[in-house]
């Protein structure tokens, strides 16, 4: 190789190397932008009072403890619901399933699902769950019909997950006796557990900061309680900052972005929570 060649390799890496590091760098500074955002214009309005107590006065007082732990309960329900059936279903295709009619049709159902506006999802909620099986406007119904919502995002990344476990272990664990459901169970899904806990942490992240679907399917703006049951109404952050932000006139600018302060927080203790559980996961392995 002559000199000029070498440094024109050379030029070419640098400069590949360089436009990698820009679109990284475009890619982190909107979100770190709103994050610090975020913490500067909510930050004075988080007290013990704000987090721990009933609002009051259409939202200006008081503070969002029903918005929080309805939250926390929509996360839960959804993440109940879409992770079983989500894991089963990628399993399913990625150990199973045959190249039929079947499975193709199931691969288009997934792709469409991905597709759908958020507020489809809301209607079908309303249709199928609040009307059809009477569970009315409650947790339950919010939390099926966010689960919906999030199974495209957990079969999608499940499969992902399954898929780049090596196939030397597959055929290995076969080779020496072992079913193949023993072998599912035993070595590609502890292989795969990071990236499926991955794909999970996406879709209750989405599924936190949704609107749409909550807001036909039972999430109220004031509640005196604190839900008692799946069956009861709740308030959640997403649509408490909607309506404070939209909809209750003079509402002060610092207890509006308090609430997406607190729904942020939440969003990405979330994050980091599956980001520890996957660290322990590989070391473990």
């Amino acid at each position: 190789m002559t000199t000029a060649a070498f440094n024109s390799r050379r030029i070419t890496q640098r400069a590949a190397f360089t436009f990698l590091i820009l679109a990284a760098v475009v890619t982190v500074m909107p979100v770190l932008f709103i994050i610090v955002y975020t913490i500067v214009k909510g930050g004075g309005a988080l007290s013990w009072g704000f987090l721990s107590e009933f609002p009051s006065l259409a939202g200006k007082a008081g503070g969002i403890l029903p918005a929080i732990v309805g939250t926390f309960y929509l996360m839960l329900g959804t993440l109940v619901f879409a992770l079983p059936i989500g894991v089963l279903t990628g399993i399913y295709l990625t150990e199973y399933a045959r190249d039929n009619w079947l499975t193709r049709v199931i691969n288009l159902a997934i792709v469409n699902l991905a597709g759908v506006p958020s507020i489809v999802f809301g209607l079908f909620g309303l249709s199928v769950f609040v009307l059809a099986f009477h569970f009315g406007l409650s947790l339950l119904a919010a939390s099926l019909t966010l689960a919906c919502q999030a199974l495209a995002m957990v079969i999608t990344t499940s499969r992902e997950a399954l898929l780049a476990v090596p196939r030397e272990l597959r055929e290995g664990s076969l080779a020496i006796g072992v079913s193949k459901w023993q072998t599912v169970r035993h070595i590609v899904l502890p292989q795969s557990l990071p990236g499926i806990i991955t794909g999970a942490v996406l879709a209750i992240s989405r599924a936190a900061g949704e609107t749409a679907p909550i807001l036909v399917v039972g999430a109220a703006f004031l509640l005196p309680a604190l839900p008692q049951s799946p069956l009861d109404q709740f308030m959640a952050l997403p649509y408490h900052l909607y309506t404070v932000s939209a909809h209750v006139p003079n509402m002060p600018e610092e207890t509006i972005w308090g609430v997406a302060l607190v729904l942020l927080i939440v969003v990405l203790s979330f994050d980091v929570l599956a980001a520890a559980i996957r660290i322990k996961t590989r070391q473990r392995k």
